[in-house]
C-alpha cells in the first residue's frame, strides 16, 4: 500500500526514517540514511504528510520536502515524547522516528510554523544580539568578580559597574590593571556592536508593512514588532489571541479537578525571548499610563489597583500578545481601543 505518512527524526549526519500505510503498518523503516540521500529519498515519495521535530534545521528541511508536494509538519519534542516512551523502554534514532510518525497524526497535536527563509535572516539578528547582550552581562559580572578579589565590591548596576571600574583603573597592581582594562575595552566594543544590531533590526521594522503596524501599539516598539513577525509571520497558525498567548506561555496554568478550578502561576512555555519582550513593553506601558487617559492605560491602572503590579505587567503583555496576533489577521482593517 501507499505510504501516508513519514516520520523522520533530524540529525547532524545520519537520519532515521518511519513511513506508514493507511492502515498504520510500518513500509518504510530505514533506520540510518545518510544526509546526502535523505532529500532522494524523500523526492521518490508519493505526496504524503510528513513530521519532524522542530530543531537545528528543521525549517530548511522543511521548506525542501515541502517543495515535492508533501504535507510538512514541526512538533515540538516534549509533545512527541509520550509516543516514543509509551508501553516501550530505551530510546533510539528508530524510535524516535516511529515516535514522530505517530505524533504527527494526532488530532489535538500543536505544529510549529514553519518559518521562511526571510524569517529566520531576521531572527538571525536577534540571536545574534541577544547572544552580544548575554556576553556583556557575563564580563560585567567577570569584571565585578575580578575586582571583588581586591576588595572592591561594586553594585549590579552595569552603568557604576563600569564607572567605577575606570575610577579604580588606575590604582590596581600588576597585572590586575592589565585583566581589568582589557575587560572594560572589550566591554566598550561588545556596547558598540549591540548598538550596531539595534540599528539593524530597527531598520528590517521600518522596512515591513506588518512591523510597522504592530509598533502602534503602545508597548511594541521595532524589537518586538520584528521578532513576532519574524516568528508567527501573519499568525494563521493560532486560531484566536488567546491560542497566540497560550504559546507565548502568558496565560495561568490549570490546576483544576472534582469541578473546582484553580489556576496557577503563567506556564511559561513557548519562546521566552518572546515573551520577555512582552513584558519589557508592558513595564514601560504600565510606568506611562500614569499620565494618559486612553482606554488601555485606565484598564491597566485599574487592573494595578486590584492585583497588585506584576499581575498587571503579565495582563498588558498578554493584552498586546492579542491585539498584536489580531493586528496581524485583519491588517488594515484593525481598529486600535478606543
Amino acid at each position: 500500500m501507499a505510504i501516508v505518512t513519514v516520520g523522520i527524526d533530524l540529525a547532524k549526519n545520519v537520519f532515521a526514517v518511519h513511513g506508514v500505510d493507511e492502515s498504520g503498518k510500518a513500509v518504510l523503516v530505514r533506520p540510518e540514511v545518510p544526509r546526502a540521500k535523505l532529500l532522494e529519498l524523500i523526492a521518490n515519495l508519493p505526496a504524503c504528510l510528513i513530521g519532524m521535530e522542530a530543531c537545528s534545521g528543521a525549517h530548511h528541511w522543511a521548506r525542501q520536502f515541502a517543495a515535492f508536494g508533501h504535507t510538512v509538519r514541526l512538533m515540538a519534542p516534549k509533545f512527541v515524547a509520550p509516543y516514543r516512551m509509551s508501553g516501550k523502554r530505551g530510546k533510539n534514532d528508530a524510535a524516535d522516528a516511529a515516535a514522530i510518525c505517530e505524533a504527527v497524526t494526532r488530532p489535538t497535536m500543536h505544529f510549529v510554523p514553519i518559518k521562511s527563509v526571510e524569517q529566520q535572516s531576521r531572527l538571525f539578528v536577534h540571536r545574534a544580539r541577544q547572544g552580544y547582550v548575554e556576553q556583556r552581562t557575563a564580563l560585567i559580572n567577570r569584571i565585578r568578580g575580578l575586582l571583588s578579589e581586591l576588595g572592591i565590591v561594586l553594585p549590579l548596576k552595569a552603568a557604576t559597574v563600569r564607572q567605577e571600574a575606570h575610577k579604580h583603573l588606575e590604582d590596581l597592581p600588576g597585572w590586575c590593571n592589565t585583566v581589568v582594562g582589557d575587560a572594560l575595552s572589550e566591554l566598550t566594543h561588545l556596547d558598540v556592536r549591540i548598538a550596531q544590531y539595534d540599528q539593524y533590526i530597527e531598520q528590517a521594522a521600518k522596512e515591513d508593512e506588518q512591523s510597522r503596524q504592530l509598533m502602534q501599539l503602545s508597548g511594541i516598539g521595532p524589537t518586538t514588532a520584528s521578532a513576532i513577525v519574524a516568528t508567527v509571520g501573519k499568525g494563521h497558525d493560532f486560531s484566536c489571541g488567546r491560542q497566540f498567548c497560550a504559546w507565548l506561555g502568558l496565560v495561568p496554568g490549570q490546576y483544576s479537578s472534582g469541578g473546582k478550578q484553580r489556576l496557577g502561576r503563567i506556564t511559561k512555555a513557548g519562546d521566552p525571548y518572546l515573551r520577555t519582550l512582552l513584558i519589557m513593553g508592558a513595564k514601560a506601558v504600565l510606568a506611562a499610563a500614569k499620565n494618559k487617559s486612553d482606554a488601555v492605560s485606565r484598564w491597566a491602572i485599574s487592573v494595578q489597583e486590584r492585583r497588585g503590579y506584576w499581575k498587571a505587567v503579565v495582563a498588558v503583555a498578554a493584552k498586546n500578545a492579542r491585539m498584536c496576533w489580531a493586528m496581524l489577521q485583519q491588517g488594515e482593517s484593525f481598529k486600535m481601543p478606543a
